[in-house]
């Protein structure tokens, strides 16, 4: 049972990092349970109501096992971002403190992360004009061509992103387009969050790529028997709701639409389902990476070795 801090003491957050398919959940749970903590999502597709099965959301009977925050905050047509992540996440930590528990940060939204550490940089709010009209070039020229046009307008951020990247193409031809300046001036400027907090990062790094590979297929085919496509469905039929939002990003949301829209078969849908979450295990274990450099405190735990639990369950219990 975990023992409220004192007056005195500087709180101590734990993190649980990892990748997609990593097994976050469960670990949490178990961890929660162990130490009567309440889980904080630090995930950018959890908060959207109506997307459950694509996202792996907590079921009902796990949120009834354990508190849970920040799931199912807007509608899928709003918009979410790390500002707002911010702002939220203290305020749950905030809460949980005062009751006196304690909170466990959960998710794989690095860059969520990153904001809670680092602080927030000085960049624009979305402009929803702008991103129609890059979205429109795109649907016309490509993603490659509007790549070539990042590389001439900022060489770094266009260096470190893939020519079909298109999410992350369209905002830093829109921070360009909208300041004037490259991606990284606008990230040098940052204000670091006075919150008084410490953290514990403690990520789930698999020694074992191949066997991931195999959870994320194994899960992907798991949530089309849940019934996946029917969610998308129903999204479909919300009538503000494009493929150009946001929350359509999600991995595997913009697979089976496609199918859906019959722009592509059921076999090709899952391929491409696969591929694109095991893309984004990649650049997740690629944050984690660079979070390790340059941060000590952060401590790696296999998810597939049998001594994981017992070594989590070690480092929480560490921190009083």
């Amino acid at each position: 049972m975990y023992t409220p801090l004192t007056r005195n003491d500087i709180p101590c957050i734990p993190w649980l990092l990892g990748p997609t398919a990593s097994g976050k959940t469960a670990f949490a749970l178990a961890l929660a349970e162990r130490f009567s903590l309440e889980i904080v999502s630090v995930d950018s597709a959890l908060v959207y109501r109506g997307m459950d099965i694509g996202t792996a959301k907590p079921t009902v009977q796990e949120r009834a096992r354990v508190p849970h925050h920040l799931l199912d905050l807007v509608e899928p047509e709003e918009a979410y971002g790390a500002a707002r992540f911010l702002a939220d996440a203290l305020a749950a930590i905030g809460e949980i403190l005062a009751r006196g528990r304690l909170p466990l940060l959960v998710g794989g939204t690095m860059l969520y992360f990153k904001t809670l550490r680092d602080g927030l940089s000085d960049l624009p709010p979305a402009d929803p004009r702008l991103r129609a009209e890059i979205d429109a070039r795109a649907a016309r020229e490509g993603w490659p061509a509007l790549h070539a046009e990042l590389a001439c307008l900022d060489p770094q951020a266009a260096a470190r992103l893939a020519p079909t990247d298109a999410q992350r193409i369209q905002r830093a031809l829109e921070i360009v387009l909208v300041t004037g300046e490259p991606l990284a001036a606008r990230y040098a400027r940052r204000s670091t969050p006075d919150h008084g907090y410490r953290w514990l990062p403690l990520a789930l790094v698999p020694t074992d790529r191949a066997r991931l590979h195999e959870r994320i297929a194994e899960r992907f085919h798991t949530m089309l028997h849940a019934g996946f496509v029917e969610e998308v469905m129903r999204l479909r039929q919300r009538p503000n709701l494009t493929l150009a939002h946001p929350s359509m990003r999600a991995v595997g949301y913009r697979q089976v639409w496609q199918y859906l829209e019959g722009t592509m078969g059921r076999e090709a849908m899952i391929e491409a389902g696969i591929a694109a979450t095991r893309q984004l295990a990649k650049r997740q274990l690629t944050w984690l990476r660079q979070f390790g450099e340059n941060w000590p405190e952060l401590r790696r735990f296999d998810p597939f070795a049998p001594e994981t639990p017992r070594r989590l369950a070690e480092a929480l219990a560490e921190m009083r």
